[in-house]
């Protein structure tokens, strides 16, 4: 391994440690002083400034090879071969002396198109993390294990902006030419995972398998749901069903054979977390579980959950198999159930509707959603934000790629579409509230066991989405958003509002088909 190390260009390391057991890496990080045990046996730690993405920071290098393929803007912005090359010989030297904790995993769940990767860390804890997050291979699969991509993660690693040409001291650099993502200044360990779901939608693709920034659970009976959805919309607790089986909570391919996790752990959001509420998820909150950014007790180690002065973005990482009913290998059969969530801070979209094949092409293209608090930095309170394919900062193709991938496999299997508010109802953020978890988790239920499958439908007049009058355990009114407005004709301002948003914002993409333009919201 130190010769590896010495080929990649990290010269003397003070130590190698490598594939080491969580249990192991957890040992480590508290003997370095990395964070502290919860009560839960929990790794507790503050990942200091960075406590969300930090999508300004985000570069891919740009060279022959990829460019005609890369859809460039304020998302993928491009850097330069040789100031690429600059941070990347500097973070290796910075690696000199220093213990390198080295994680041998895969990315994908499905052998026919995992990715063998080889993360490179400073810190015991991001180690843990990548331990926790990706596909950990067999003792056999170990043996001659050769990576096709490389993460080196320095958190301690600070860019200058004058000299290296980076927005800040952070840097998160993908390298299609020489295959390896290089993470500086920022612990965050959501840059790990996220580095590496880029990479996977940018190559899947050429392998003929659409990439997807969703969860996904299965039934008993074998029948595969996805939920699409930015952080925070309810990926995870809604995936995460104690009368389904998760196949994984946020990032998965759809092949010819079936849905597939690419990852082999959770990352899930703690803020407000409650045995009542999101059961799995707190229990899975134990020993070898990575716990980010949520404040403790110092005496009794209990989290509180409900704190959110480092940040509204509090995290947890674990393996899905700490989830009860989860699917091991994570892997499913062809969807039956697309579901679209959308946290909607004006309180104006239905809690449910059901989209036809137009309908759903126009939304997923769409992605809007609220940016919730903490997941960036620098937002601060919920901000509409229309997101492509519900993860822009994720996806390096045009859109366009992506859409007619999911256009031609739900016509292929005949899978059902549903737009799901989980965001605020009465009124918008501030006046409003947030729509109860029950009521949502029940309309996931009706869409998922067909239970609104003979329902009536009507239209709505200006999301041109049909709305169900009646589901299971939901009471009437609140499916009907303009009936939970004191204020009727400042519903239909704001709704209308909203929709013309939609309008403007959909105008962008050029050469769209009629039929799925004219399945959007009406502008006025």
């Amino acid at each position: 391994m130190k010769a590896y190390l010495e080929a990649m260009g990290i010269i003397d390391p003070k130590a190698i440690h490598r594939n080491l057991s969580p249990a192991e890496l957890t040992e480590r990080a508290l003997a370095r002083g990395e964070g502290k045990l919860a009560n839960t046996g929990a790794l507790v730690i503050n990942t200091g400034k960075y406590t969300g993405r930090s999508p300004n920071d985000r570069f891919i290098v740009d060279t022959p090879n990829i460019h005609n393929k890369v859809d460039w803007g304020k998302i993928n912005m491009p850097i330069e071969r040789a100031k690429a090359d600059a941070i990347y010989g500097k973070m290796c030297a910075y690696m000199q002396n220093r213990e390198a904790f080295i994680v041998d995993c895969y990315v994908g769940a499905d052998t026919d198109y995992c990715l063998p990767i080889r993360v490179i860390c400073e810190n015991a804890a991001s180690a843990l993390f990548a331990t926790q997050a990706f596909v950990r291979p067999s003792k056999e699969q170990l043996e001659g294990f050769k990576p096709e991509f490389t993460v080196l993660c320095c958190p301690g690693f600070k860019c200058v902006p004058e000299r290296d040409g980076t927005n800040s001291e952070a840097a998160i650099i993908l390298d299609f030419q020489y295959n390896r993502v290089t993470i500086a200044c920022s612990m965050y360990s959501g840059e790990i995972k996220k580095g590496m779901f880029s990479v996977m939608n940018f190559l899947m693709p050429e392998r003929g398998v659409f990439p997807m920034h969703c969860s996904a659970n299965m039934g008993h009976d074998g029948d595969t749901a996805l939920f699409f959805g930015l952080s925070g919309t309810g990926k995870t607790t809604l995936s995460a069903d104690p009368k389904r089986m998760l196949i994984g909570d946020d990032e998965h391919g759809w092949s010819g054979s079936g849905v597939f996790n690419f990852e082999g752990g959770c990352y899930a959001k703690c803020i407000n977390l409650s045995h009542e509420n999101e059961p799995q998820i707190w229990d899975a909150i134990k020993f070898g579980a990575l716990v980010e950014n949520v404040i403790m007790d110092d005496e009794t180690r209990v989290l509180d959950y409900n704190d959110n002065s480092i940040t509204e973005n509090t995290r947890v990482a674990y393996p899905v198999e700490y989830i009860p009913n989860c699917v091991i290998p994570g892997m499913g059969g062809h969807p039956k159930t697309v579901v679209f969530l959308t946290a909607d801070a004006f309180g104006v979209l239905p809690p449910i509707a059901k989209l036809d094949k137009n309908m759903a092409m126009y939304h997923f293209v769409t992605g809007y959603t609220a940016k919730l608090a903490g997941t960036e930095r620098g937002v601060k309170e919920p901000q509409a934000t229309f997101s492509t394919l519900f993860g822009a900062p994720f996806f390096i193709r045009h859109p366009s790629e992506y859409a007619e991938m999911l256009g031609k496999r739900m016509d292929e299997h005949n899978a059902n579409a549903f737009l799901i508010n989980t965001g605020w109802s009465g009124g918008p953020y501030g006046v409003g509230s947030r729509m109860k978890i029950k009521y949502t988790r029940a309309m996931v239920t009706a869409a998922l066991t067909g239970a609104l499958n003979d329902v009536e439908y009507e239209l709505h007049p200006i999301f041109n989405v049909w709305v169900p009058k009646t589901c299971p355990e939901v009471p009437s009114e609140v499916l009907n958003p303009r009936e939970m407005w004191a204020d009727k004709e400042a519903y239909d301002k704001a709704a209308q509002e909203l929709a013309n948003m939609f309008v403007k914002n959909f105008s962008k993409y050029t050469n769209m088909p009629e039929a799925i333009i004219n399945a959007g919201p009406k502008a006025k």
